[in-house]
């Protein structure tokens, strides 16, 4: 690994930061949908949908929570197109700065801007009625889990950002990943659904991840919750980083 990488990606990340506060539209944008959903589901949908719990902001928080970073790493297959198609990569090669680092920034900058709207999200969420009796620890392994699955979403929004022949292209993968809450138990309890509609909710990442934050707020036993959510966020981050690190090498080869 090249001896200047930490402080070739800090200068990237400080370049990919300053373009954001250019911009905070970016992640008014991001966090405005999940908060969109988040009142529409408690003040229009919330009273019919039983969740056997007093209040459904309670429930309905850790799914919005992965929506907001679904929403919000498509910005970072934007970012990098962008980047492509505007020469800055042939540019940085000519220059002497590790490669990775150029990857490593744009993941970073999706880490900070996604951890800004799920703060803004939460303080809404506050707003309306949410409260948990979690303590420090609680609080700690919620944004542990959090920015490890915020960090195996962005290395995914990688891929594309490589590949892609447009803009709409770059960012449209995303789609799939914000509608992959609505068929887990983000909304509504499992129990209610079809049967293969529920084998599907139930063995799917989403669930497990919200299923762990949930009780995480509650301070209820996680049970096996919590590692199978782990697993989840380590199996795609794997995944996702090496096929994003293998597309970047082919890129600039």
């Amino acid at each position: 690994m090249n001896r200047h990488f930490l402080g070739d990606t800090a200068a990237l990340l400080g370049r990919s930061l300053r373009h954001i506060g250019r911009s905070p539209d970016t992640i008014i944008t991001t966090a405005i949908m999940p908060i969109a959903f988040m009142l529409l589901f408690v003040y229009v949908f919330g009273g019919a949908i039983e969740t056997g719990t007093d209040s459904y902001v309670n429930y309905l928080l850790p799914g919005i929570l992965l929506i907001t970073i679904a929403s919000g790493i498509s910005y970072t297959a934007y970012r990098l197109f962008l980047d492509i198609q505007g020469g800055i990569f042939e540019r940085f090669q000519s220059m002497p700065i590790a490669r990775s680092a150029v990857l490593w920034a744009h993941v970073l900058t999706s880490l900070v801007a996604n951890l800004v709207s799920l703060v803004v999200v939460v303080g809404v969420a506050l707003l309306i009625g949410f409260r948990s009796g979690a303590g420090v620890l609680d609080w700690l392994a919620v944004a542990g889990i959090l920015v490890l699955f915020t960090l195996a979403l962005t290395w995914l929004a990688v891929i594309p950002g490589l590949t892609a022949t447009s803009v709409d292209g770059a960012s449209a993968f995303s789609y799939p990943l914000i509608l992959l809450p609505f068929v887990s138990s983000a909304f509504v309890p499992t129990g209610s659904m079809p049967g293969p509609v529920r084998a599907f909710a139930e063995h799917q990442p989403v669930t497990a991840i919200v299923d762990a934050i949930r009780h995480l707020f509650t301070r209820q036993p996680v049970g096996t919750d919590i590692w199978v959510a782990l697993a989840w966020c380590v199996g795609i981050l794997a995944v996702a980083y090496l096929v994003a690190g293998l597309t970047y090498r082919r890129r600039v080869s």
